[in-house]
């Protein structure tokens, strides 16, 4: 059976509600899924809820942008209680950060004449956090641009004339306040980072050091002999292996969750080795941090 560990909703840049993806799991039978939202879990109570109902496992996640050496990355949190309050308030620097940004690309559309409030945007984006995804949908609304891709590609992409960074903590922070709340802490699509894969054995000792938990080898982008170099890395570290489709929804035409007919499929022995992990305060009717939800 397949699992899907890595996919967004509308508490962040996705489309679908965590109900609507759960019966999406459901309908596609994956054994596990995880919902992995931009620097918030607004919306896993939501998830668990509904997965716990529909019959899947359910295991709470979150995505969180980092640095490490200059580099920008992704970390990914699982096992995280939603309601866990030090972790919520960390989170909120970067949630202020976003807001942050987004300010300031919106000033800079202003100055070309693109005229876009952040009454309009948070309107728009409705729940969660507001991001550039939002903003490239706004975009296509006004005729601006046809296309996501045109929209970072011309506006919002790294070194465009709206581009604007934002506050990330570091990897090491990532990590240490992941552990603190009771997480296990994976690299997201590592293969990104480099499609040579000169740099990841590099990457991945260091953040080893770090105290890193796994790498998600399974990754629609990643091809067969990525995925098998990545899990061969994971096993020297003895790390952990995860996947997911990083489904977004309407915001990405053409892609799918895990199992939907694509033929990426992440096994369900990988949630197997991460509940493992996790330890036995995770599981359900266990008493302690409710991480994670089942029929």
């Amino acid at each position: 059976m397949c699992i899907d560990l890595h996919f967004h909703s509308v508490y962040s840049d996705g489309t679908a509600t965590p109900r609507e993806l759960a019966q999406m799991a459901v309908a596609l039978g994956l054994k596990g899924i995880a919902l992995t939202d931009h620097d918030t879990m607004a919306g896993v109570p939501e998830m668990m809820e509904y997965g716990s109902k529909a019959g899947i496992e359910v295991i709470s996640g979150i995505e969180i942008g980092a640095l490490h050496r200059g580099r920008s990355l992704h970390l990914l949190g699982y096992g995280i209680d939603a309601g866990h309050r030090r972790f919520n308030d960390w989170l909120a620097r970067l949630q202020q950060g976003r807001t942050e940004r987004n300010r300031a690309i919106l000033e800079r559309l202003r100055h070309m004449g693109i005229r876009i409030s952040e009454d309009e945007l948070q309107r728009f984006s409705g729940c969660g956090q507001a991001g550039r995804p939002h903003i490239a949908a706004m975009l296509i609304r006004m005729g601006i641009v046809r296309s996501m891709d045109e929209a970072f590609a011309h506006y919002l992409g790294r070194g465009k004339p709206a581009w604007q960074s934002r506050f990330c903590y570091s990897a090491a922070e990532t990590i240490a306040m992941i552990h603190q709340a009771g997480g296990l802490a994976v690299l997201a699509h590592p293969g990104q980072l480099d499609p040579t894969m000169r740099i990841q054995p590099r990457l991945v000792a260091e953040l080893k050091e770090l105290r890193l938990d796994g790498l998600e080898a399974w990754y629609p982008a990643h091809p067969r002999k990525m995925r098998r170099a990545l899990q061969a890395l994971a096993s020297r570290h003895g790390l952990l292996v995860t996947g997911g489709s990083d489904f977004h929804g309407a915001n990405r035409p053409g892609s799918s969750l895990a199992g939907g007919g694509n033929g990426f499929c992440p096994p369900d022995g990988l949630l197997d080795a991460l509940l493992a992990r996790l330890g036995p305060e995770q599981q359900p009717g266990a008493g302690g941090r409710t991480a994670l939800g089942a029929a």
